[in-house]
């Protein structure tokens, strides 16, 4: 979308999908952080909606809906932790058979 952060809002209202295809990529990103874990972030797109023109450029507005997928790829041994198991009160937001 055009535009930076406090510019106009688009209107919704009458938005509309807009279909799309990958030119190239896959939208995936490797990090490694400080503490020495490596994470892979990849951006996973829902929809795209034109919502309208620009009234300052006259170019069109989109939103993108997505959501960020994180996976940790790596990570050193010492910030690694025994899984909780159910029932020993240690973890009370265990689902009981899935420990």
């Amino acid at each position: 979308m055009m535009g930076g952060p406090g510019g106009p809002v688009p209107d919704l209202a009458n938005a509309e999908i807009v279909d799309y295809s990958v030119l190239e990529g896959d939208a995936k990103v490797r990090l490694k952080l400080k503490d020495g874990s490596i994470i892979e972030v990849k951006l996973e797109i829902m929809n795209i909606l034109r919502a309208g023109n620009d009234p300052n450029t006259g170019l069109p507005a989109y939103i993108v809906q997505s959501a960020p997928l994180v996976r940790l790829v790596e990570c050193p041994k010492e910030l690694r932790r025994s899984p909780m198991r159910p029932g020993t009160g240690k973890d009370t937001k265990a689902i009981p058979g899935f420990g």
